[in-house]
């Protein structure tokens, strides 16, 4: 098992785009990239830890490559949109790659070399590509926000 970790805007929606890969054994939501020893959510929204919003993927890479995920993260987000998504706007939202092996590092630089060079982006890809110094885990009711949600409008 394998460990990748995307921020991409609010990590509710990305979580559930990477819990649908075959090859993903787990997902879970959190916080990288700040300075703040373990942040609650309203710290990090509040803009003054640093942290982005991510999601961390365990993956089999017998069953799917890192560069497969580095593409479904290309294609979940606008890497060309400065600390936003949609509506959502704040450094917290920020594309991100935070890698943990060389092998990563090198992978993402280039997915995002290509993507750059392609015709699907008009604009600049803002996307930092850092390595991943501390994952902090959201709090619980972020986990599989939207299929919580769902399933609680069943009853």
């Amino acid at each position: 098992m394998q460990k990748a970790v995307f921020g991409a805007g609010c990590f509710w929606g990305v979580e559930a785009t990477f819990r649908t890969l075959t090859g993903v054994k787990a997902t879970s939501v959190g916080y990288a990239g700040g300075t703040t020893q373990n942040p609650t959510y309203e710290e990090v929204c509040s803009g003054t830890t640093g942290h982005a919003e991510v999601v961390e993927v365990d993956f089999d890479p017998d069953e799917i490559s890192y560069d497969l995920l580095l593409e479904t993260f290309w294609e979940c987000h606008d890497p060309t949109t400065l600390n936003r998504q949609g509506p959502d706007v704040g450094t917290q939202y920020r594309s991100a790659i935070y890698v943990s092996s060389p092998a990563q590092e090198e992978s993402a630089h280039a997915s995002k070399a290509r993507l750059e060079a392609s015709d699907r982006v008009s604009r600049s890809v803002v996307t930092e590509v850092a390595p991943l110094a501390t994952y902090w885990i959201a709090e619980d009711y972020h986990q599989q926000y939207f299929e919580k949600r769902q399933s609680a409008r069943l009853f």
